[in-house]
């Protein structure tokens, strides 16, 4: 295997991974009509990696599984964060406030449909789009940036497949 491809594995299981974690270990707020996903913050990652596609996409089906989510909030809230991070990966090239918007618009447009259908929450929909986008807003948007901000400084270093290729090579 080459070592791009490694990277990018290595990448994509790294984010997997915090994305389970953080989502378990705020699971208190993570879920419901009013939820501020923590992980969510992650969701910025493709500005840097396209490897922060699958792995967002899978850390959000086993963050969701391993929190005792519905088949229904597994599938589409994991099909909602797929749609979010391609649409900021397709942004990457754009200011970091467009890159947040794909997963808050998803997030809005799915997660309601969720709650209602398959918790069987009884608040209007389009209330549950205002509860849930706050959320959105403070954890993709808010987050996130501090997250991309903060990842700015390093992101030659981090996300460089050249260092990873010498680091390999040692």
């Amino acid at each position: 295997m080459d070592s791009k491809r490694m990277l990018f594995m290595a990448q994509a299981a790294m984010i997997a991974a915090l994305y389970v974690a953080l989502t378990y270990v705020f699971a208190a707020i993570s879920f419901g009509e009013v939820q501020l996903r923590i992980a969510e913050a992650l969701t910025i990652l493709p500005m840097f990696t396209p490897a922060a596609i699958p792995g967002l996409f899978v850390g959000c089906i086993i963050g969701n599984t391993m929190s005792g989510a519905v088949l229904p909030d597994i599938i589409f809230g994991s099909i909602a964060t797929l749609a979010g991070a391609f649409g900021t990966w397709t942004l990457r090239k754009k200011s970091p406030f467009l890159g947040c918007l794909p997963p808050i618009i998803a997030n809005i447009i799915v997660v309601p449909f969720v709650l209602k259908y398959a918790y069987g929450v009884e608040l209007p929909i389009p209330f549950m789009m205002l509860t849930v986008g706050a959320g959105e807003v403070l954890g993709c948007g808010l987050l996130g940036l501090v997250l991309y901000f903060a990842l700015c400084k390093h992101k030659n270093y981090i996300f460089n497949s050249e260092i990873f290729e010498t680091a390999h090579n040692i």
